[in-house]
């Protein structure tokens, strides 16, 4: 009976707490409407923009252009270097290796951007000397500081540029016949990119052969000893890493890359 007679007791306490709590509520709710009767200050209300609702549109727009420009500047200058052909011959090297996770991507990564560092930097001294430090120094426009970086890097590409592809997207953007240095990066930069892709492919191919070489060896002695049921890459393996550290393949094939550039 008294336990039954407290929890009664703490039933109607809840109540009246309750009812006091939706009592303070109201009262408050009604304060703050007579407050901004006397006052005259109604909500607050937080616009964004102005009446010239055109103009915040292309301000708008044209954020929106420089952010999206922003997140693919790394992109466009890594085509407009030799890093295209620098990291497709170096994970042409793992593949022939046929080491799946060695090096891994940050280190072939890593390592391809140092080379095209170390290869584009005359480029990048002429373009300061003539472009940035010139603009810093409030002697040229942005403009020309544009166009005299532009000048740099055509340069490079055409020369690593074959005639045949730069014939190809002068064709297809229906350009007469045109001087080299008059030739607009749209054009420039797809020959550019498609002259890269075949030479790395290229490339990759002769690093293949000598590695496809020990495998058709192995392959053939595991054969003529009857030892069908051994994979010949576990022999073949072995084998390929230690022909590579005899020759010093990596040095090699960073040498061959650099001298490919015309360094």
């Amino acid at each position: 009976m008294d336990s039954g007679a407290g929890a009664v007791g703490r039933t109607r306490r809840g109540w009246l707490w309750l009812f006091a709590g939706l009592w303070l509520v109201g009262a408050l709710g009604a304060g703050a409407q007579s407050t901004n009767l006397v006052t005259g200050f109604g909500p607050i209300q937080i616009t964004v923009g102005t009446d010239n609702a055109p103009q915040d549109v292309d301000v708008a727009l044209k954020v929106l252009l420089v952010i999206t420009l922003l997140s693919l500047a790394p992109a466009i200058l890594l085509l407009m270097t030799c890093f295209t052909r620098v990291v497709i011959v170096l994970s042409f090297v793992r593949t022939a290796l046929q080491l799946q996770g060695t090096p891994a991507n940050q280190i072939i990564v890593g390592l391809s951007l140092f080379i095209t560092w170390f290869v584009m930097a005359p480029v990048w001294e002429r373009i300061h000397d003539e472009a940035l430090a010139p603009y810093q120094a409030r002697q040229i426009t942005a403009e020309q500081a544009l166009d005299r970086t532009a000048v740099h890097l055509r340069t490079f590409m055409l020369r690593q540029t074959r005639p045949r592809d730069l014939e190809l997207f002068m064709t297809m953007a229906r350009l007469g016949p045109t001087e080299p240095e008059r030739l607009p990066l749209r054009v420039v930069i797809p020959a550019y990119v498609l002259s890269e892709l075949r030479t790395a492919f290229q490339m990759g191919f002769l690093i293949f052969v000598p590695f496809i070489l020990i495998d058709l060896v192995v392959a053939t002695v595991l054969m003529s000893m009857g030892m069908m049921m051994m994979p010949p890459m576990m022999i073949s393996l072995p084998l390929k890493l230690l022909l590579f550290v005899l020759v010093d393949g990596w040095t090699l094939v960073v040498q061959s890359l650099v001298r490919s550039l015309g360094l």
